[in-house]
């Protein structure tokens, strides 16, 4: 027997089936992350509802305290923000914790892989509900045939390409406009009321974006996320990687399987992918200790821990840094409010393409 063959037995009895490893126990350390992430949206939800609800009401008093964090559902006023930002040296205060939350999860990508969508984003989270729900269901989740597969993925990035060169044909005054536009102004409201007044396309969309969900694992995630796009490939720079020791790997190939994102863990010596979202799900099913990890160089490791310390250093910093700079609440006031509520279906209110 060579070093090889050696180094390939395996130090200790291995689990009787993938799946009992892959799942065993919920209360990970990325899970409680994003049940608090989680419960966190369902609050500013619930207190922006309120906000809305009152200039529903139309009442002449002050209206409930607006939670600036709903704005990190405004990723394409985010990023416009951003780039006005960069472009006049001046930061836009009409919806301000938009850009500092993309800003935020562009640097947890850069730092930590895309872990803002399986560590940070409600929508990661419940599309990864949707696929615990389907494996119960059916017993697994499962996988288009590779050429559609692929062909599908695309459709993220080419989404993403569209907004970009739509921003370039808009050029920096474009923006600037765009920015102070009574569209983007209740961009915010239109966000909630598209949910709250929803009509029968949206409810189709969302239907089938749901039972996608549940018989491919990450359907939206994977195939049509231009936000999850942009965050992988700012992410291929990141310093962690997942790294697999060709040393100890006995090629059980459980790494690979247990992979939201189908990544060939099991035949890489690391894993750069765009689609790796740095969830660990690899290294807690490999049932060699310190085989398959996330570090940025072999002789290193970053554990679960320390990358939920990274994820929710990064995101307090940012948060905590643009509120004590004045960055982070809106300017517009109540008043501004309550007018552009009630112009809210003017043409001018429109989504401008």
């Amino acid at each position: 027997m060579d070093i090889v063959e050696l180094a390939r037995t395996p130090k200790k009895p291995l689990p009787d089936t993938v799946k009992g490893k892959m799942y065993k126990g919920f209360w990970t350390t990325r899970h409680v992350v994003q049940l608090g992430f989680a419960a966190l949206n369902v609050v500013l939800g619930i207190q922006f509802w309120w906000f809305v609800r009152a200039l529903e009401v139309g009442n002449d008093g002050p209206l409930p305290p607006r939670p600036a964090g709903v704005e990190g559902w405004l990723p394409i006023s985010g990023l416009m923000g951003a780039i006005d930002w960069v472009a006049r040296g001046e930061l836009n205060l009409i919806h301000p914790a938009s850009v500092i939350l993309i800003l935020c999860f562009l640097a947890i990508a850069f730092l930590a892989r895309k872990a803002f969508c399986s560590w940070v984003c409600p929508i990661g989270t419940i599309s990864e509900g949707l696929a615990m729900l389907g494996r119960k269901l059916f017993g697994k989740t499962f996988l288009l045939p590779r050429k559609l597969d692929y062909s599908l993925m695309s459709l993220k990035y080419i989404l993403l390409g569209l907004f970009l060169f739509a921003f370039l044909v808009m050029g920096t005054a474009g923006i600037a406009s765009f920015m102070n536009s009574p569209y983007n102004q209740l961009a915010d409201v239109k966000m909630l009321l598209f949910f709250t007044e929803i009509g029968v396309v949206g409810v189709i969309v969302i239907a089938v974006l749901l039972i996608g969900s549940v018989f491919v694992e990450g359907f939206w995630c994977r195939y049509l996320c231009p936000y999850g796009a942009m965050l992988g490939l700012v992410s291929w720079a990141s310093p962690l990687k997942i790294r697999r020791n060709v040393e100890t790997c006995i090629d059980c190939d459980r790494c690979t399987k247990a992979c939201p994102s189908r990544l060939p863990v099991a035949t890489k010596l690391q894993i750069i992918s765009p689609e790796c979202t740095g969830c660990l799900k690899c290294e807690s099913a490999c049932p060699i200790k310190d085989c398959v990890t996330l570090a940025p160089s072999p002789r290193t490791k970053v554990s679960a821990k320390q990358l939920a310390l990274i994820v929710l250093g990064v995101w307090l910093s940012f948060v905590l840094v643009a509120k004590v700079a004045g960055m982070w609440n809106t300017k517009l006031t109540d008043a501004d409010y309550r007018y552009h509520f009630e112009k809210r279906d003017a043409p001018e209110y429109g989504h401008p393409g």
